[in-house]
Parts: structure tokens; C-alpha cells; sequence
């Protein structure tokens, strides 16, 4: 494994495991294999883990526990705040009130079964709340030890001076992969000025850039059958799409999940992806996206292949894009 500097001071795994597959929103949770599946990522030297208390209303991080707490001084742990949910785990909205923080921050501690989070994030920016005031709440928990670090994920650029102005901001965590490419006009700029660390979510568009996904074979519970970009509608162009994307990284003699992570990582050295996955072989496969180069060819190849494609669809329905900030 290859390692990029985090806030300075830390050396984290040029790839991360992002944790929330193996208990919300993808199909059926297999619990014993995510089990073995973070124990390879300690094997495989991936030390930086994504959760959250949304993820499967708390499990994720329960489970993630049973990894993590013999493990505590191997493993950068990053959780995030805010999403309100009901007992169906059906988003009902965001809080992001500091007496709020304060009860989830301290239920995350319980759950993860340790006195400190390395990475706390607001996983989105609450419209109702001052970003100020939320990060000036944020920041207390750094003062009282349960917190090393704060980042934010979602927001824009305005939101993130305004934060990093109360408290220093160390990470930015928004999705960003070859189809979805928002944040290059102004966040990756502001983020490489501030210092901050982009942690790109979905790096490999939410597996339609390994050229496995098979849409009619998604769960009926999948979250990628209420997205836009998932749909009929687009199934033509993004499997064609993903097919002559396939046949580029066969050509440069990797995986089509290797060369989508690869291109992500040499968009800059502040850039860490977390691609989530479960399952022990494409946890290998993303490791081995670290020794994969990315050529100035292999760029332009890329991009007339997007251009061929064009109809990838939205990455967001109407519902989630309103947790989106937009300020």
C-alpha cells in the first residue's frame, strides 16, 4: 500500500475502505464476510475507514467495532453526524443542532467502543443551523478529546470558508468519480488552497465503472434503483460506456475498478478515495489501484470515451440533491 499525509501529521492508505456497503443500502449485509473483509484491509495496509450512524442506523459502526477496538492503534476511524432517520432507516431529514451533536457523537463513541473519533464529519450541511455554530459545536469536541480532526462533506465552497474560519476543516468528503465531476471547477482548487484532504465517496460511480454492475439484478432494497443514473432509461449508454472503459484497462493490463480509482488519484497528492465494498476480492482489487499510472494518453483515451457517452444520467433523485448544499 501506498500512504498520502492527512492534516500534516498523519500517514493514511492512498486508498480507503469506505464501510457503509457492508450494512445499508446495497443488497443483504453478510456480516461474517465484512468481518474478513476489514481484517484484510488490515493485512492489505488500509488503515482509513469510513462509517457513519446513518449507515444501517448504527450497525455499521457496531460492526466495524468488532474489527476495530483490538486493532485501535492500526486504524484511522471516521464517522460522521446528522442524518435524522425512522425505524425503516428512511432518511426523515438533517440536525445538525449542537445539542444534537452532542447526543450523536456520544452514541457514535458507544457504538464504535472507543473514547475517540479520529475524523468526525457533519455529513451534510444542516440549512436550519449556522455553519459557524455547527462547527464551533463541533469544535468543543476536539477540546474534550472525543474528536481529532473535522471535516465536512457535501458542501460548498462558501460553507467550507466559513467553517475552516471557525475551526480548522481537514477534510472534504463529496463523491466524485469519472461520471461525476462537480467539484473540479472550485472544491479540488479550494481544498488544495485550504489544506484540506478530498475524500472522494463512489470513486468507482457506484460500481457502473467496473463494468460488473448488472442493473435488472439489483436488490429490490438497493439504493441504486431510485437514482437517475441507474435507470433504464440510461442502461444503453452507460453499459456500452462501461464496456469501452473495460477494454482501455485491459488494454493498460488492469481491472476497469483499478484504472477508475487510479485516475481519481492522480487528480492530486491531497486526494484519498474511499471505495466501498464487503467483499475480500474487489478489496484486493481497489488496493491494487495504487500501482497503476495513469498516462497522459491513457487521460485523453478516457475522456473521448465520455464524450462518446455522454447519457450517463444524474447521480442524485430529486429528494437526495435537497441534502445537497448548494449555498
Amino acid at each position: 500500500m501506498k500512504y498520502r499525509t492527512f492534516a500534516k501529521n498523519e500517514q493514511l492508505s492512498a486508498i480507503g475502505l469506505g464501510c457503509m456497503s457492508m450494512s445499508h443500502a446495497y443488497g443483504t449485509p453478510d456480516d461474517p464476510e465484512s468481518i474478513r473483509t476489514l481484517h484484510l484491509a488490515l493485512d492489505l495496509g488500509i488503515n482509513f475507514w469510513d462509517t457513519a450512524d446513518v449507515y444501517g442506523n448504527g450497525k455499521n459502526e457496531e460492526l466495524i467495532s468488532k474489527v476495530l477496538t483490538e486493532n485501535r492503534d492500526k486504524i484511522f476511524i471516521a464517522t460522521k453526524f446528522g442524518f435524522r432517520t425512522d425505524a425503516d432507516a428512511r432518511l426523515t431529514g438533517f440536525d445538525a443542532r449542537p445539542a444534537y451533536i452532542k447526543q450523536a457523537v456520544e452514541a457514535s463513541l458507544k457504538r464504535l467502543k472507543i473514547d475517540t473519533i479520529d475524523l468526525y464529519y457533519a455529513h451534510r450541511i444542516d440549512p436550519n443551523v449556522p455553519v459557524e455554530e455547527m462547527v464551533g459545536a463541533m469544535a468543543e469536541l476536539v477540546t474534550q478529546g472525543k474528536v481529532r480532526y473535522l471535516g465536512l462533506s457535501e458542501a460548498s465552497a462558501t460553507s467550507i470558508r466559513k467553517a475552516n474560519a471557525v475551526h480548522p476543516i481537514s477534510a472534504l468528503q463529496s463523491e466524485y468519480s469519472l461520471l461525476t465531476r462537480d467539484v473540479e471547477a472550485e472544491i479540488l482548487p479550494l481544498c488544495k488552497e485550504l489544506g484540506i484532504t478530498f475524500v472522494p465517496f463512489s470513486p468507482l460511480a457506484r460500481g457502473l465503472m467496473t463494468n460488473t454492475l448488472k442493473l435488472d439484478e439489483l436488490a429490490a432494497n438497493d439504493f441504486r434503483k431510485n437514482l437517475p443514473r441507474y435507470q433504464q432509461e440510461h442502461q444503453d449508454n452507460n453499459t456500452k460506456l462501461a464496456e469501452g472503459f473495460a477494454e482501455l484497462a485491459r488494454q493498460k493490463g488492469c481491472s476497469p475498478a483499478q484504472l477508475a480509482l487510479a485516475w481519481v488519484l492522480a487528480q492530486g497528492d491531497n486526494i484519498i478515495p474511499i471505495p466501498g465494498t464487503k467483499k475480500q476480492d474487489k478489496l484486493k482489487d481497489n488496493a491494487g489501484s495504487v500501482d497503476v499510472q495513469v498516462t497522459v494518453q491513457d487521460k485523453q483515451n478516457i475522456e473521448a470515451l465520455l464524450l462518446k457517452y455522454p447519457n450517463i444520467g444524474d447521480r442524485y433523485n430529486e429528494n437526495n440533491k435537497k441534502f445537497v448544499d448548494r449555498s
